[in-house]
C-alpha cells in the first residue's frame, strides 16, 4: 500500500478534481479515497489522504497513516515557495534533506535543536535519470508563510532555495516510524526582496500555479512508483537468488 499524503486544501482540491466519482472517506484529518494507478504493465494501489496544513496537521496525520495502513512509501506531493533569483517557478523539488527552521531557542543551544528536527532522507532506491525532471535539494519548513527579510538568512545558513509548511514534520515523522518518504514539491510562488508574488490578499497566483503543479505532479507518479516497484523486484531476485 502506498500513501499519498497530501497537505494544503488547495492542493486536495485540485487533486480531487483529477479524480472525479471516487468513493470518499473520512479521516480525524481530512477526506480520502484509494486509487488504482497503472505502472506500466501492472497496477497498484494508493490511498490519496489529505492530511492537512502545518506542522501539526502534517505530523499527526504522518502518524495515523503508518498506525492505519502501515504503508511501505508515504509520497508527500505538494507546493513550495521558491527563493527570487535561486529557482525558477515551476521548478518540481525532490527533498533529499529537511530544516525545521522557526524554532527560537534561548534556553539552551540553537544549532542542537534545529538539528533535532532535521531530516535526512533516503533516497538511494531512486536511479538517474528520475522518472520526470526535478532538482534534487534541501527545503526549510514552518508554520508561516515566507518572510522576505529571512530570505537571505535561510540562504546563508542553511543553503536553502525554497520553504514550505509541512514536509519537515512528514520527513521526521515517517523517518521515526522506519517508513520511507518521498517527497516532491512545486515552486508555485516566489519571494524576494520586494516581498511574495502571491502576497496580494486574494491566493489567485497560488491557486492557480498549485492546481497546475499538483496535475504534473500526479502525471508522473506511476513513474515514480515504477522505480520503488523496480527496487522491490531486484531485491525479491536476489533473495532467491
Amino acid at each position: 500500500m502506498y500513501i499519498i499524503l497530501i497537505s494544503a486544501n488547495t492542493e486536495w482540491q485540485a487533486v480531487k478534481l483529477l479524480f472525479p466519482g471516487v468513493n470518499m472517506a473520512q479521516s480525524p484529518y481530512g477526506e480520502w479515497f484509494q486509487a488504482t494507478l497503472g505502472i506500466q504493465e501492472n497496477s497498484s494501489s494508493v490511498i490519496f489522504f489529505h492530511g492537512g496544513w502545518g506542522k501539526i496537521a502534517a505530523a499527526g496525520s504522518t502518524q495515523y497513516v503508518i498506525d492505519r495502513w502501515k504503508p511501505e512509501l508515504i509520497i508527500n506531493m505538494g507546493t513550495c515557495g521558491g527563493f527570487e533569483g535561486e529557482v525558477k517557478r515551476g521548478t518540481i523539488l525532490l527533498v533529499d534533506r529537511t530544516i525545521v527552521y522557526d524554532i527560537y531557542e534561548q534556553m539552551g543551544d540553537h544549532d542542537t535543536h534545529i538539528a533535532h528536527y532535521t531530516t535526512e532522507l533516503d533516497l538511494s532506491w531512486l536511479s538517474e535519470p528520475y522518472p520526470s525532471p526535478v532538482q534534487r535539494t534541501l527545503l526549510v519548513s514552518g508554520d508561516r508563510d515566507l518572510f522576505a527579510n529571512e530570505v537571505p538568512n535561510l540562504q546563508s545558513e542553511y543553503g536553502a532555495i525554497a520553504g514550505d509548511w509541512e514536509s519537515g514534520a512528514i520527513a521526521w515523522v515517517a523517518k521515526r516510524n522506519g517508513v520511507a518518504a518521498l517527497i516532491l514539491r512545486g515552486v508555485s510562488d516566489l519571494v524576494g526582496p520586494a516581498g511574495g508574488e502571491a502576497y496580494d490578499g486574494s491566493m489567485e497566483v497560488f491557486h492557480q500555479n498549485a492546481k497546475t503543479i499538483m496535475g504534473q505532479l500526479v502525471e508522473v507518479l506511476p513513474h515514480w512508483l515504477k522505480q520503488w516497484e523496480d527496487l522491490k523486484k531486484q531485491v525479491s531476485d536476489q533473495d532467491r537468488g
